[in-house]
């Protein structure tokens, strides 16, 4: 029996990263984790202080201690910026190429050539500037408004009138030609071309697009696939398992923007509901790879909301204690972050900050990884453990943390 478990406490970084003044100046200052225990000292996190939550931070706030019985360490990001869908592909093993930042009007008339050449019907909405493209009457490509602009683009659809397989085509055409990080295709049942519409929106002059959750596209029939530049599945942990026939299984947004050809997935973002998930895939599973994000976190950070933050991570915290009598002997268990997004720093993006490096292994006491330089290290130590082929990048810590490795 052996497992490896990953979970991601989306945003919750422990501090800005060195470069910040220099290609993130908006995020000097930045340490989610150690303002929210400033911000609400009567947090409590008594588990996540044991794995060595306050070690990693650096020093210790009130009553929130550092643990003597620890094994931690900290990590750099590698990829470009701050982002969920990079960070978790930089996880998994990947090195990430810097994507572009471009408007998607920058790049309409590409995307509308592209569309063309591959026999699809494509018309204009909005004013010169700030268009976006209707696409057989049953899709719209524009920018994403709900994260920073320029990055990324949705491909919208009704999926009454297109199926998944066919959405997911035609967001491949997209991507074929833009060199944004994400290209998200999505779509809903019960949604109509006018529904679309009436979401769209514009901001600052400069970004169009269709606003998903106004648009009622995530209420009924909901599927989605995330579409990354440069990035290989090939060359990544969880399909290096599958090619092995090691179970992996993935909890909430991993299960979205992670590829694997594994049917154990669990989309979803309710915490409760998928640590629920997570303690019965562990009870089923007696070796295999496991990994859960948890984004309520990050919504709060994005809400710029300590409350509500607070509330989410000591839920966490619960859950995890529920968590770690299950694991025995030669299991590993990493609790970490994919970037920060402090609540407290003045704007409602996500903060370019270290993530915490928190490890469990029943027997394993008081040892330190250091600051690793990549997280894709975590990918590199899961491919380690089950003794399969490294991946992209990533350099293992397994035997820093296991004897005789």
């Amino acid at each position: 029996m052996s497992r490896f478990v990953v979970i991601v406490l989306d945003s919750f970084g422990v501090g800005a990263m060195k470069d910040v003044s220099e290609v993130r100046p908006r995020d000097v200052g930045s340490s989610t984790a150690g303002h929210i225990l400033e911000e609400n000292p009567s947090i409590q996190l008594p588990t996540l202080e044991k794995l060595g939550l306050m070690n990693a931070l650096g020093y210790e706030i009130g009553s929130h201690k550092r643990s003597e019985m620890a094994v931690f360490g900290t990590s750099n990001l590698a990829h470009h910026g701050a982002d969920s869908f990079l960070g978790h592909q930089e996880i998994m093993g990947t090195t990430p190429k810097v994507p572009l930042i471009q408007p998607f009007n920058q790049k309409i008339e590409e995307v509308e050539a592209n569309l063309l050449k591959h026999g699809y019907k494509v018309r204009r909405v909005g004013e010169e500037g700030t268009e976006i493209l209707v696409v057989n009457e049953v899709a719209t490509v524009g920018d994403n408004l709900e994260t920073d602009y320029g990055q990324v683009y949705n491909v919208s659809a009704c999926l009454d009138l297109i199926s998944f397989e066919d959405l997911k085509a035609l967001g491949h055409v997209v991507r074929e030609v833009v060199q944004v990080s994400r290209v998200i295709t999505f779509g809903g049942e019960q949604v109509t071309l006018e529904d679309l519409l009436k979401a769209r929106k514009v901001k600052n002059n400069e970004i169009a697009g269709v606003d998903a959750p106004e648009s009622g596209v995530y209420n009924h029939g909901y599927q989605v696939v995330h579409l990354g530049y440069g990035i290989d599945k090939n060359v990544q942990t969880p399909t290096i398992l599958d090619k092995e026939g090691i179970t992996v299984s993935f909890l909430g947004k991993i299960a979205d923007i992670i590829q694997t050809d594994s049917t154990r997935l669990f989309p979803g973002v309710d915490s409760d509901y998928l640590f629920d998930c997570l303690m019965a895939e562990v009870k089923d599973i007696e070796t295999g790879f496991i990994a859960l994000n948890i984004q309520e976190t990050d919504l709060a950070g994005h809400a710029e909301d300590v409350a509500r933050y607070s509330d989410r991570l000591e839920l966490s915290d619960r859950r995890i204690a529920e968590l770690l009598p299950l694991l025995v002997e030669g299991d590993v268990l990493v609790v970490m972050a994919d970037h920060g997004n402090d609540p407290t720093i003045g704007h409602s993006n996500h903060t370019r900050e270290r993530v915490p490096l928190l490890i469990h292994s029943p027997g394993k006491e008081n040892i330190e990884i250091g600051l690793r330089s990549t997280m894709a290290d975590v990918g590199a130590t899961a491919a380690d453990f089950f003794n399969v082929s490294a991946p992209q990048n990533g350099t293992s810590f397994l035997n820093q943390i296991i004897e005789n490795k």
